[in-house]
C-alpha cells in the first residue's frame, strides 16, 4: 500500500514516531525467499525432514528443519561466505532481500541513521564443535584465524552492518527463543527515540549440530516419537506432541520511521504499533506454571500499540510443540483476552518449520507481516487429536482467508525471557 497524496498523522497515540515495515526477507526451511516461504506456509507444508547437517547416530531424534540446497555463495562474495558461520550466512542473504524489497537505496541515505538490531540464540555452534575436533586432533594452533569472528553471536549483526554500510545503532539480542522478536522489539524503540531513521531487524539461527542436537537430547526437549514420519513430527497444541523439532532459519525486517518511508515514496507493508518484553523470574528452563510472564508481555505489548485484546484479529503463538509450553501458552493467552480468546484466530509456524531458537521470531514476524499483506492465517498443520487443555482456535490443518488487521506475535525464551510485538494494517 503506497502512502496517501496527503500527509498522514506521523506520529502514535503516545506522541511517538510511527514505525513501518517496508521490506522482510527469509531464508527458512520452507524456502529461501519470502514469497516462497508464504506461499509454502499457506498450502500447510512441513520443512522437516531427516537431519543431514550433524551425524545423528548415537543421538534419539534424527529429523530437523533443515533449509534445502542453500548455497551463500548466489549472493555473497566467494571469500565472505567462507569466513561466515552458516548464520551470518543467512542472516545476510535475508538482509539483502529485504533491502531490495524495500526499495531503500543505501548509497544516498545517511549510514550513521541506518542500524540494525538481530536476535541470535547459539552463534556459531557447528564451527565450535569443529573447532573443538580440531583442538583435540591436531592442537590449538591449527585453529582457523576466523574461528572466533565466525562462531560469537554478533558476528550476523557485524556482517550485515558491513556489508549494507549500516553505520548507526547496533546491537545483538540473545534472549533465547525470544531473541528474533526482542530484535523487532528493540529495532522498534531504536525508531521511536529519534536515534534513527531505518532500521534492520529480525532473527537468526543456524545451531544444528551434535552440540545442539546432545544438549537439546539430554533435557528431554526435543520430538523423538516420529523419526520415520518428519513431516507429523512438530504438532503444537495437539494432544500426542511430544518435543519440539530443531530447525534453522532467518527471518529480517526493514523498519523504518512513517515519516522517512513517506518522504522518499516507499511501498508501506504494515506497521509494528505494540512491544512488550517480562521475565518469568522462576526456572532456567521451564515456564511459569500459569504463564504470568508470558501474560505480562502480550499485555504489554498490546497495552503499547492504545489497543484491547478483543481487537487483536489473529495470533502467531510461540507454539513449540512442548507438552508444557503449548498448554501453559494457552492458559497465559486465556488471561489476557477472557472470553475473547475463543474468537481469536490462533496459529504456530513452528508446525511447519520447526523451532530455530533465536532465528524462530524473525521469520514468524516475517510471517505476521505477511498475514496482514495477504489477508490470510496460516494453518497450525498436524492438529488432529484434541487436547483439553489447548482448547482455543487454532486454525487447524488449512489456510483461512479473512482480513487480518491486527497481529499479536508470542516468543517465549528459555530462562523465562518473553517478548511479544503487535502488528497492524497501515491506513495512512
Amino acid at each position: 500500500m503506497c502512502p496517501s497524496e496527503t500527509t498522514p498523522q506521523l506520529t502514535d497515540h503516545k506522541g511517538r514516531p510511527r514505525v513501518v515495515v517496508t521490506g522482510v526477507g527469509a531464508v527458512t526451511p520452507l524456502g529461501t525467499t519470502a514469497r516462497e516461504f508464504w506461499k509454502n506456509l499457506l498450502d500447510g507444508m512441513s520443512g522437516i525432514g531427516p537431519m543431514t547437517l550433524c551425524d545423528t547416530t548415537d543421538y534419539p531424534t534424527k529429523i530437523a528443519g533443515e533449509i534445502p540446497d542453500f548455497n551463500p555463495r548466489e549472493k555473497l562474495d566467494a571469500r565472505d561466505a567462507r569466513r561466515m558461520s552458516r548464520f551470518s550466512q543467512i542472516a545476510v542473504t535475508a538482509a539483502l532481500a529485504a533491502i531490495e524489497e524495500s526499495g531503500l537505496h543505501l548509497e544516498s541515505e545517511d549510514p550513521a541513521r541506518l542500524g540494525i538490531v538481530l536476535g541470535n540464540g547459539c552463534g556459531g555452534f557447528p564451527d565450535i564443535e569443529v573447532g573443538g575436533r580440531t583442538i583435540e586432533t591436531r592442537g590449538g594452533m591449527r585453529l582457523s584465524p576466523f574461528f572466533f569472528p565466525m562462531i560469537l553471536p554478533n558476528m550476523a549483526t557485524s556482517q550485515v552492518s558491513r556489508i549494507l554500510g549500516l553505520k548507526g545503532f547496533t546491537n545483538t539480542v540473545t534472549t533465547s527463543c525470544a531473541a528474533g522478536t526482542q530484535g523487532v522489539g528493540d529495532a522498534l524503540e531504536v525508531l521511536r527515540r529519534g536515534a534513527a531513521d531505518v532500521m534492520v531487524s529480525g532473527g537468526t539461527e543456524a545451531g544444528i549440530s551434535q552440540l545442539g542436537l546432545g544438549g537439546f537430547s539430554v533435557m528431554k526437549a526435543l520430538s523423538t516419537v516420529s523419526n520415520d514420519t518428519p513431516a507429523k513430527a512438530s504438532r503444537p497444541f495437539d494432544a500426542k506432541r511430544d518435543g519440539f523439532v530443531p530447525a534453522e532459519g532467518a527471518g529480517i525486517l526493514v523498519l523504518e520511521t512513517l515519516e522517512h518511508a513517506v518522504d522518499r515514496g516507499a511501498q508501506i507493508l504494515c506497521q509494528v504499533t505494540g512491544y512488550g518484553v517480562s521475565s518469568d523470574a522462576f526456572h532456567m528452563v521451564h515456564p511459569d506454571d500459569e504463564g504470568a510472564g508470558a501474560a505480562r508481555a502480550m499485555t504489554w505489548a498490546i497495552e503499547d500499540a492504545g489497543i484491547r485484546p478483543d481487537e487483536i484479529d489473529y495470533i502467531n503463538a510461540h507454539g513449540t510443540s512442548t507438552p508444557l509450553n503449548d498448554s501453559i501458552e494457552t492458559r497465559a493467552i486465556k488471561s489476557v483476552f477472557g472470553e475473547a480468546a475463543y474468537n481469536v484466530g490462533i496459529s504456530s509456524t513452528k508446525s511447519m518449520i520447526g523451532h530455530a531458537l533465536g532465528g524462530a521470531g524473525g521469520m514468524e514476524s516475517v510471517a505476521c507481516v505477511k498475514s496482514i499483506v495477504d489477508g490470510a492465517m496460516h494453518p497450525t498443520i498436524n492438529y488432529e487429536y484434541p487436547d483439553p487443555d489447548c482448547d482455543l482456535d487454532y486454525v487447524p490443518n488449512h489456510a483461512r482467508r479473512q482480513p487480518v488487521n491486527r497481529v499479536l506475535s508470542n516468543s517465549f525464551g528459555f530462562g523465562g525471557q518473553n517478548a511479544c510485538l503487535v502488528f497492524e494494517a497501515y491506513a495512512g
